[in-house]
C-alpha cells in the first residue's frame, strides 16, 4: 500500500515548542472536540480528565502540552490563534478554574487533577494520550489518539483498519520510498520538484499550491525575523538567553529596514566570508528555535524541535547563492524537502520519542540538503545523495533534552544540521553517483534499526545523557 503525504503534510504551521508534545497534543483535542460533536456528546460533558503517557508525561510540562491540550479543548487553532492571546487564555483557566470547552460552554477545570501524567508507555506509541469526557448524564466517553511526530496524530485502530482496507494512493506518481522516486524522475523525465508538483496537482490547484507554498516560507520568514530581533530569556527554568540577536546585530550592521522582505534584501548586501555564512546560518537556525522555544510560530519541518534547518538553508540560498532567486526557487526547495521528509515518514520515523534526535535533526537535514542540492544544479541522484550523506552523518543521535525543554541542546543542533546539509549539498554535487555506496534507502532502514536498538532514555524522556548529566539547578 502506497501513502499519500502531501508536502503540506510534512511542513505544517503551528505553535512551538514541539511538533510532537504541543502540536500533537493539540490536534489531539481538537479531534476529541469533534468527536464529540459528531456523536451529539458535546453539550452533555460534565468535565473533561486527559492522561498523558510516555514521552508525553514524561517531558510533557517542558514541552508545554498540558497548556496544548487546554488550548485545543478551548476550540482555539493552533495555526491561526494570535500568540499574544496564549498567555491570557491559559491564566484564565488557572485562576478561574474554568475552561470554555469549544469555546462555547464553560466546565470546571483544574489543571493539577484533571491532566494527569503517566509514566507508563502505552503499547502503539511512545507519545499516548487518552481523553475522558464525563457526560451529564453520567456515562463516559474516552478516546486515545497517539501523536506520532510532526504534528501527526493517529488512532491506533484507524490505522489497522487503513492496512486491511489496501487503501491506495490518489497521487498519479505514488512513492514509498526513493528507489522509486528516481525511477519516476528517469522515467518521466522530470526533477523530483516537478514529480512532487504533479502529485500536488491532484489534490490541488496551481493557485493553492502556490498561496500555501509561499505562505509557510512566509511564516519561515517572519520566525526568523521576530528571532532575530527579540532579546531576553527563555521560558522554561534553564535560564537560557536568546543569542540571535546579538549576533544578528554583529552581522546586520547600521542596515536600514522596516519589515522581513527589506530585510532579506539587506542581508544580501552584507559581507559573505566564510566565517559570516556560518554566523548568518547558525543565527537563521537559532532564530526559529528561539521563537518556536517561547511558544511562538513556527513550520514543523518536519517537526517543531528541528524547524530552524530548512529555513536556515533556504535563506542561505537567497541571500548568498542566488541572489536572484525567488517563489520559482523557494516553492522548489519546500517540494523537494516536503517529499524528502515523507520517504523517511514511510521508511522510518520522525518522532524523537520513537528514534532519537536523528529522527528529526537528522532528518531535517536531510530534507534541507536534498532542496538546496536540486537548487543548485543536482541531478534527482544527487539530490537523494545529499540526503543521504546528511542522515549519515546523524545516524544515532539521542534525544536528550534537558528538563524536558526543546532548549539544550535542541537550539544548537538546528544550527549544526543547517551546516552538514549544506555540506552534504556541496559533497553531492561533487561526486558522481554511480560511485556512491550507500543508497538513501538503506540509510533510512539503517536508522529504523539504530532507532529499534536505542535505549529508551535516549528517546525524548529526558531520562538520559545531558538530561541528567546537567540538573535543572545548574543552570
Amino acid at each position: 500500500m502506497e501513502e499519500c503525504i502531501s508536502v503540506f503534510d510534512m511542513l505544517k504551521i503551528g505553535v512551538g515548542p514541539s511538533s510532537s508534545h504541543t502540536l500533537g497534543p493539540w490536534r489531539a483535542a481538537e479531534r476529541f472536540l469533534s468527536e464529540l460533536r459528531s456523536t451529539n456528546k458535546f453539550k452533555l460533558v460534565d468535565f473533561i480528565k486527559v492522561n498523558l503517557y510516555g514521552s508525553l508525561s514524561l517531558t510533557g510540562k517542558g514541552h508545554a502540552t498540558d497548556l496544548a491540550i487546554m488550548l485545543g479543548l478551548s476550540g482555539q487553532d493552533p495555526e491561526y490563534i494570535p500568540i499574544q492571546n496564549i498567555d491570557s487564555i491559559i491564566t484564565a483557566i488557572k485562576e478561574k478554574h474554568i475552561l470554555k470547552l469549544g469555546n462555547e460552554i464553560e466546565i470546571p477545570f483544574l489543571i493539577e487533577e484533571d491532566i494527569i501524567f503517566n509514566k507508563n508507555f502505552l503499547p502503539f506509541h511512545a507519545n499516548g494520550l487518552t481523553f475522558t469526557a464525563n457526560l451529564l448524564d453520567t456515562t463516559e466517553y474516552s478516546s486515545t489518539y497517539y501523536s506520532i511526530g510532526g504534528g501527526f496524530v493517529v488512532v491506533e485502530e484507524r490505522v489497522n483498519a487503513k492496512k486491511k482496507l489496501q487503501i491506495k494512493c490518489a497521487f498519479p506518481f505514488p512513492i514509498q520510498n526513493a528507489d522509486e522516486l528516481i525511477r519516476y524522475t528517469i522515467d518521466q523525465n522530470k526533477s523530483i520538484s516537478e514529480i512532487v508538483y504533479e502529485n500536488e496537482k491532484s489534490m490541488r490547484t496551481e493557485a493553492q499550491i502556490h498561496q500555501e507554498l509561499m505562505r509557510i516560507w512566509n511564516t519561515m520568514l517572519e520566525c526568523m525575523y521576530t528571532g532575530c530581533h527579540s532579546e531576553g530569556i527563555l521560558p522554561g527554568g534553564l535560564n537560557v538567553r536568546r543569542r540571535a540577536f546579538d549576533m544578528h546585530q554583529h552581522l546586520i550592521g547600521e542596515a536600514h529596514y522596516d519589515s522581513p522582505q527589506s530585510w532579506l534584501e539587506q542581508i544580501r548586501l552584507t559581507e559573505v566570508k566564510f566565517r559570516q555564512i556560518l554566523k548568518w546560518v547558525s543565527c537563521f537556525a537559532l532564530a526559529v528555535n528561539e521563537v518556536n522555544a517561547a511558544l511562538g510560530r513556527v513550520v514543523t519541518a518536519p517537526t517543531n524541535g528541528s524547524a530552524g534547518v530548512i529555513p536556515a538553508v533556504l535563506m542561505y540560498y537567497l541571500v548568498i547563492e542566488n541572489h536572484k532567486a525567488g517563489e520559482k526557487e523557494i516553492k522548489q526547495f519546500l517540494m523537494v524537502a516536503g517529499e524528502i521528509g515523507s520517504i523517511f515518514k514511510k521508511g522510518s520515523t520522525i518522532s524523537a520519542a520513537m528514534g532519537g534526535c536523528q529522527a528529526e535533526i537528522g532528518v531535517s537535514s536531510a530534507m534541507a540538503a536534498a532542496a538546496l542540492c536540486e537548487l543548485m544544479g543536482g541531478t534527482p541522484a544527487q539530490v537523494l545523495m545529499a540526503a543521504e550523506i546528511a542522515m549519515e552523518h546523524h545516524l544515532g543521535l539521542t534525544c536528550d533534552p534537558i528538563g524536558g525543554l526543546v532548549q539544550i541542546p535542541c537550539i544548537e543542533r538546528n544550527t549544526m544540521g543547517a551546516i552538514k546539509a549544506i555540506n552534504a549539498a556541496e559533497l553531492a554535487l561533487e561526486t558522481d553517483p554511480k560511485n556512491a555506496k550507500v543508497p538513501l534507502d538503506k540509510v533510512i532502514d539503517t536508522m529504523w534499526q539504530t532507532a529499534k536498538d536505542m535505549n529508551n532514555k535516549y528517546k525524548e524522556t529526558s531520562e538520559g545523557g545531558l538530561a541528567v548529566a546537567v540538573n535543572m539547578a545548574d543552570c
